[in-house]
C-alpha cells in the first residue's frame, strides 16, 4: 500500500468528516445568504496537477478561481480553490446584498471564498483536533496557462494530490460553486495517521 491509498474504513472515516464539515459550511451560507443550498455528495480522487488544471478548463470555458492556503498541525496542509463560472461571479452583488459600487466583484469573490474554506476547514480540523491557519486567499488569472503554472507554483509543489471536490448550490438564485481541496501525497500520510487515531477510539 502507498501513502497515497486509502482501505475502505480510512475512506468511510475521511468521507464523514468531510460531509459534516460540508453540511456546516452550507449552513453558514444559506443563514448568510437567507436561502437554501443544496449539496451534491462530494467526490474524493487522486489526481495530478496538470489533469487538474486541464479539467477546471474543459468543464467550464471560463471560469473565476479563488485560491487559499491552509496549514495544520501534524503536517497537515494543502490548498482551496473555489471555482466559480463567470456568469456566477457576475451577479454575486445581487446575492451577497451588495450596493453597487461597493465592493469590486474580484473582492466579492474573495469574501464568498474566504467564509465558505475556513468554515468548512475550522469545522474538519475540529473534528480531528487539529487547528488550521490560512493564508491571503488570492483570486487566480483565468485561463488555462495561467492556472496551469499557479498549480505548478503551489508552496508543496507536488505532481500528485488527494482532490476533494464539493459542490455548492444556492437554488433561489440559480448560483453554483465548487470547492476543491487538494492535499499533497506527502500530508495524506499524516491525514491517515490522524483517521487511524480516530477509527482506534470506536
Amino acid at each position: 500500500m502507498t501513502a497515497f491509498n486509502l482501505n475502505e474504513d480510512q475512506q468511510d472515516c475521511l468521507q464523514e468528516l468531510i460531509n459534516v464539515a460540508m453540511g456546516q459550511a452550507s449552513d453558514q451560507l444559506a443563514r448568510y445568504l437567507d436561502t437554501f443550498v443544496h449539496l451534491r455528495v462530494p467526490s474524493i480522487e487522486q489526481v495530478s496537477t496538470t489533469s487538474l488544471s486541464n479539467s477546471l478548463n474543459k468543464e467550464q470555458q471560463s471560469v473565476a478561481v479563488v485560491s487559499q492556503g491552509f496549514l495544520g498541525y501534524e503536517g497537515i496542509r494543502g490548498e482551496a480553490l473555489l471555482v466559480y463560472q463567470h456568469k456566477d461571479s457576475d451577479c454575486i452583488g445581487n446575492i451577497l446584498g451588495y450596493e453597487p459600487d461597493e465592493l469590486s466583484v474580484e473582492e466579492q469573490l474573495i469574501d464568498l471564498s474566504s467564509i465558505l474554506t475556513t468554515t468548512f476547514l475550522n469545522v474538519f480540523a475540529l473534528q480531528i483536533d487539529n487547528q488550521m491557519s490560512y493564508n491571503a486567499p488570492r483570486l487566480l488569472s483565468s485561463g488555462q496557462d495561467a492556472l496551469a503554472v499557479y498549480l505548478q507554483q503551489l508552496s508543496f509543489n507536488c505532481d500528485m494530490a488527494l482532490k476533494v471536490k464539493i459542490t455548492y448550490q444556492v437554488t433561489d438564485y440559480s448560483f453554483n460553486c465548487d470547492m476543491i481541496l487538494l492535499i499533497p501525497e506527502s500530508a495524506i500520510t499524516n491525514i491517515k495517521a490522524v483517521i487511524d487515531r480516530i477509527l482506534a477510539d470506536y
